[in-house]
């Protein structure tokens, strides 16, 4: 059993190894979007902290409809967290969002739970 899980392991590191990022890149998004997280998206001005987004599943990249491009933005659902406290409160509802490539922004698993 365990010779088994070592080949797999090492078949998964190199198809990995002999791929572009670019597709390393998608795989990873979908395994991740196939196991789901529990993503947590933090919005800066400057050094400041303006806004939070909590219970984020996955980011996803804008594609262009007519043109198949990557557009220059990213694009999830997630609770505004207004109090920072990484609970969805009474009144906090989940919303549509999207962050452009110039924005600072970091998104992460949720710490608290």
């Amino acid at each position: 059993m365990k010779k088994i899980l070592f080949l797999a392991a090492l078949a998964v590191a190199l198809m990995f190894s002999g791929c572009t990022q670019e597709a390393q890149n998608k795989m990873s998004r979908s395994i991740q979007n196939w196991t789901g997280t529990n993503g947590v998206m933090d919005v800066y001005a400057g050094e400041k902290l303006v806004m939070r987004f909590i219970k984020v599943d996955k980011m996803t990249t804008g594609v262009g409809r007519s043109d198949g491009q990557q557009r220059a933005y990213r694009y999830s659902y997630g609770y505004l967290d207004e109090n920072f406290n990484f609970k969805v409160d009474d009144g906090e509802k989940k919303l549509y969002f999207e962050v452009p490539d110039y924005s600072t922004y970091v998104f992460y698993e949720n710490p608290r739970g």
